[in-house]
């Protein structure tokens, strides 16, 4: 497949810098997988009339950490911006280090770098650049020195020194509109409601999630409608677009899964549908399902690396119907969003021109679109 049919042309003000509030109040379009006739305007509260006794809903538990972060270089006074990704091994002194994607100017080994909180207060948490990692992700291993009240996991120095890790595309459209919102709203909203507080921990939300209520819940727990916890970190990766031009190059980042809480019954056959919330959780599913297949007779690991690349062609095993935001262009996510279709992207092109055409809000914090089977 070629990267550039994953292109459409979307109005830059239909690209959403806000949540709808509350969540279930975002617009659902909802359309088949397989009948081309079903383009249903609706929103999100209504995603019980669509679903029934028997149906399943899978959705990604993980818990967002407040991993953006901004400093200021202690050596030049230049300002610095960040992602903790993930724990490194620490140093042979046993400094705690981290792999963090860096913008600054004049890095090199050696550099330290003051954290800020929101306000831009110093937080007492500071970075020294050791050296840039073996991939080609360009980012760098730092050392974490952090007061003592500050704790000692990246959890809890996050908390402390943390921003919510939002796109890079809101933060641009938010500044384009002068429009400012505080971190502590951010925190709030960029997080699911069911998300764990014991799970594994991403650097961005699964966003289809973000629509769910806990009312909302309650009414598909009444219907008869199932509900799976699964787990997957969202990685920075997830959103990088496709740069190779055919898909089939493009470097896959990977991200680790686990089918707990759920266990491995949620890929046994439901008495309905089986609904994935989000493409996290497709991945998850999809990863696993593979997984069994080629070692039958296997207790399915606790957690499972994933390189997976859905994309037009890929034939579903695990995922009968989806739940997911509109996605950006030459992106990842959206190729798997037009795997699930007969008519693949041009038939995504289809629905999202329906999209825009009643002016959904897009990406991160937009609307839903429910592609039943």
């Amino acid at each position: 497949m070629r990267t550039n049919d994953l292109e459409y042309d979307l109005p830059a003000e239909l690209i959403a810098t806000e949540p709808a509030t509350p969540r279930d109040s975002a617009r659902m379009l909802v359309v088949s997988r397989t009948d081309p006739s079903l383009c249903e305007h609706r929103h999100v509260r209504d995603l019980p009339e669509y679903l029934g006794p028997g149906d399943r809903l899978v959705m990604n538990a993980t818990r967002v950490l407040p991993a953006r972060f901004v400093g200021r270089n202690l050596d030049t006074g230049g300002g610095v911006q960040g992602l903790y990704l993930r724990d490194a091994e620490p140093t042979a002194e046993g400094r705690r280090t981290w792999v963090a994607m860096l913008k600054a100017k004049r890095t090199r080994p050696g550099r330290r770098v003051a954290l800020e909180n929101a306000s831009g207060a110093p937080t007492g948490v500071e970075l020294t650049l050791i050296e840039r990692t073996d991939d080609e992700s360009g980012a760098w291993v730092v050392a974490v020195d952090a007061p003592a009240d500050a704790g000692t996991t990246a959890p809890e120095i996050l908390a402390r020194a943390g921003q919510t890790p939002l796109p890079p595309y809101i933060l641009s459209a938010r500044r384009e509109h002068h429009l400012e919102v505080s971190d502590a709203d951010d925190r709030a909203r960029y997080q699911t409601v069911f998300a764990r507080e014991d799970a594994s921990a991403s650097v961005a939300a699964p966003t289809a999630g973000l629509h769910f209520t806990p009312e909302l819940l309650d009414r598909l727990g009444e219907r008869g409608v199932e509900r799976a916890q699964v787990l997957l970190s969202v990685g920075a990766g997830t959103f990088k677009p496709v740069e190779a031009e055919r898909l089939e190059d493009h470097d896959m980042h990977a991200e680790w899964c686990s089918l707990n809480p759920a266990g491995p019954g949620v890929l046994a056959p439901a008495a309905g549908r089986r609904i994935a919330v989000g493409t996290t959780s497709v991945r998850t599913l999809e990863a696993f399902a593979a997984w069994t297949h080629e070692h039958p007779g296997e207790p399915a690991p606790e957690w499972l690396e994933t390189r997976l690349l859905i994309a037009p062609g890929h034939r579903f095993e695990a995922v009968e119907g989806v739940l997911t935001n509109f996605h950006l262009p030459r992106s990842t996510l959206l190729a798997l969003v037009a795997a699930l279709f007969e008519g693949g992207m041009d038939r995504v092109r289809e629905v999202y021109a329906a999209a825009i055409a009643e002016r959904y809000r897009f990406y991160s914090y937009g609307d839903a679109m429910l592609v039943l089977p």
